[in-house]
């Protein structure tokens, strides 16, 4: 392990992460005359100068990462960057938030949980708004990504780095042979995105701070909005299908979006395994969802239980986290469906978050095979995706990561209820951190700012370990990781 080069990259990622993160929240105090100027500034500074200190000493070297520097970088990016985020919101007047507070806030946008302990959004600066929309928007593809771009120029490989960060159960394919390009193409393809998203929402009735600020956490899957409504300040159905197209988008693999950027057409969407059954379970659950509502009279028309429903599966399935209904209070099993949409997740190598719609795949499909194997205990049945053969070793690493999310959660799960929490709120909340949701049930279904402070932790800790899809943190508390 390279102590050295760990300490520059984060020394770079500290002084990437002061300049992006103050400078356009700076620029909008400015333009809207909030007094908030001061803060951002201050933020820049200290997160700058911090980053320079890391750097000086170490600018020098140049050395390969191997596979663990790559995962130790990764964990202290979130850990020390949603940590360093923290400081506009903390030192904020207009938000009066505790260091616990402000850091959670932080971690909730940067691994685009989603997660709020902020009320009266609407009464805020909206420098302070934009930078927590923004938070999500540099969290969602990732910062690491952008910074990937700029190694190969300070002497550092990048690979390993992209390997640790890049979700999904195969993490050794490239878009394009060169690492630095990989970065580069991602970039654009999300800002690419952003930029039409909130063309769209501008088009059809958000102003343009509104417009820019819900496109970042859109695009990003992140949630963040700045009205204490959610979506449903808006009351404008046009904005919600706008929401729906482009959560829809952004929960796809970022390589299918990269491979029709490039070939400029769409048939490989129909023919990837993983895309159709991603949207079969958005639009099955979706049906579901729409029915259940219209039957049971929620809604004055069949439109708006088409609406509401489609839009808060959409939200709830991509690990987004925008709401524009009580969906707490829905009737029946409705509430716990989402929650359950929300393990599933979204696509692997998207901004989305949750198990990944492929892992589940993968699951029943060797669910299936082990049925056969009842019926033919000697036969040989491979298992396939798109007509190309899984690898036993992928298979296993599924049901690994499975088997320790499952575990992960059940330990959280147990650590909230001995804060006092009800086994709803405990079992909701756990559930929206790990899989960077943001909205549960019952107590933390608007809000997470009443939970004791040392369940607040416990959710960050949630929320790290699904952003890093738990693996990437665990490890780094495994004996061996540490010998040399």
């Amino acid at each position: 392990m390279h102590a050295v080069i760990i300490i520059k990259i984060l020394g770079v990622l500290l002084m990437l992460f002061s300049v992006l993160s103050n400078l356009l929240p700076f620029l909008v105090s400015l333009l809207y005359g909030d007094d908030m100027a001061w803060v951002f500034i201050y933020s820049f500074a200290m997160t700058g100068l911090l980053g320079l200190l890391l750097f000086l000493p170490t600018a020098r070297s140049r050395k390969e990462l191997g596979t663990k520097d790559g995962f130790l970088i990764v964990t202290l990016f979130w850990a020390v960057l949603g940590t360093a985020g923290c400081l506009p919101m903390y030192l904020s007047p207009a938000l009066d938030l505790s260091l616990t507070d402000a850091v959670f806030e932080s971690l909730s946008g940067l691994t685009t949980t989603g997660a709020t302990v902020i009320s009266g959004l609407d009464e805020l600066p909206k420098s302070i708004l934009f930078y927590r929309q923004q938070l999500q928007w540099l969290g969602g593809l990732g910062i690491i990504v952008l910074a990937m771009a700029l190694l190969p120029m300070l002497g550092i490989g990048g690979m390993q780095l992209y390997r640790a960060e890049s979700p999904g159960p195969v993490k050794d394919n490239k878009l394009v042979p060169r690492l630095q390009e990989t970065a580069k193409a991602l970039w654009y393809i999300y800002l690419f995105l952003t930029v039409v998203c909130a063309l769209a929402y501008w088009i059809v009735g958000m102003d343009l701070f509104d417009a820019v600020s819900h496109a970042f956490t859109t695009v990003a899957i992140g949630g963040f909005s700045t009205h204490d409504a959610s979506m449903a300040y808006f009351d404008n159905a046009a904005v919600d299908f706008v929401a729906i197209v482009f959560m829809f988008i952004a929960g796809i693999n970022f390589a299918l979006h990269f491979t029709a950027w490039q070939r400029r057409h769409f048939r490989h969407y129909l023919l990837d395994p993983e895309f159709l059954f991603y949207a079969f379970i958005l639009g099955f659950v979706s049906l579901v969802a729409v029915l259940v509502l219209y039957l049971s009279n929620v809604y004055g028309s069949g439109f708006e239980a088409l609406i509401k429903g489609t839009f808060q599966v959409v939200s709830f399935a991509t690990t987004t986290g925008f709401s524009t209904a009580d969906f707490n209070s829905w009737p029946l099993f409705l509430p716990y469906v989402l929650l359950y949409a929300a393990i599933i997740g979204a696509c692997a190598g998207s901004t989305g978050g949750g198990l990944k719609v492929v892992r589940i795949l993968l699951i029943f499909k060797q669910g299936l095979r082990e049925v056969q194997r009842l019926i033919h205990p000697k036969a040989i049945i491979p298992i396939k995706l798109g007509g190309n053969l899984v690898p036993d070793r992928v298979i296993d690493s599924v049901w690994g990561f499975f088997a320790v999310y499952v575990m992960a959660f059940m330990v959280m799960l147990l650590a909230l209820l001995a804060t006092g929490l009800d086994i709803i709120t405990a079992f909701s909340a756990v559930g929206a951190c790990i899989n960077n949701l943001g909205p549960g049930l019952e107590s933390v279904a608007q809000t997470y700012g009443d939970l004791p402070s040392t369940a607040k932790w416990i959710l960050c800790l949630a929320m790290l370990m699904g952003r890093l899809e738990v693996f990437t943190l665990l490890v780094l508390f495994t004996p061996m990781f540490w010998k040399r």
